[in-house]
């Protein structure tokens, strides 16, 4: 299994799924200041020519969520989503998608944009906080007690939106949350590999 990254970005998001599942992969770092990201090899995996990305078994997986999605599926045997037919299935993918949600308001409020919340396919920036805060101050884990990949993909994003960002002020139920995720021994090697860059 194979991981084409680069410190700071969203293969945060897959270098922590890849610990979760404790399967064996190897790092390829995309030099994106150096523009490795528009090599012909690498556009071959990624024609968007983002990281992360990721081959395993003769498959190419884009998108940090599809990443998340994919090694939840491929690798069961690690707990971090529901099965097929399980009716907790619904939520799961409701909150593992729910980042795109969260990217869209973090652009809004980025760029000033003005839109009706009614309009917007995640209605505004407050809302989409709203909503998580609602879920965060009623269980420890976007679904209830249990941890997943949906969590993977949530802490993430407020671990920038707080943490990085500065964008959002911190609330005791987010705080708490991202005590919980930051300090899982996965997300805790995901974020040093981030932060050594090799």
């Amino acid at each position: 299994m194979r991981l084409y990254w680069y410190p700071k970005t969203r293969s945060l998001r897959a270098l922590w799924m890849l610990e979760e599942i404790s399967a064996p992969y190897e790092r390829v770092l995309v030099d994106l200041q150096a523009g490795g990201q528009h090599d012909p090899r690498y556009h071959a995996v990624n024609p968007m020519e983002k990281v992360p990305a990721l081959e395993h078994e003769g498959a190419c997986v884009a998108e940090s969520g599809a990443i998340v999605a994919f090694l939840a599926e491929k690798f069961p045997q690690a707990g971090l989503a529901p099965p097929i037919g399980d009716v907790a299935r619904g939520r799961y993918l409701q909150w593992l998608f729910f980042s795109s949600c969260i990217e869209a308001a973090i652009t809004q409020k980025f760029a000033n944009v003005q839109m009706p919340e009614g309009t917007a396919g995640w209605g505004s920036f407050d809302k989409v906080f709203n909503v998580l805060s609602e879920v965060l101050s009623a269980s420890p884990y976007m679904l209830g007690d249990t941890f997943s990949a949906a969590d993977v993909m949530i802490a993430s994003d407020l671990h920038f939106v707080i943490g990085i960002f500065k964008m959002l002020e911190p609330r005791p139920e987010f705080t708490a949350y991202l005590e919980r995720c930051r300090s899982r021994p996965a997300f805790l090697r995901a974020q040093q590999i981030d932060a050594d860059g090799v």
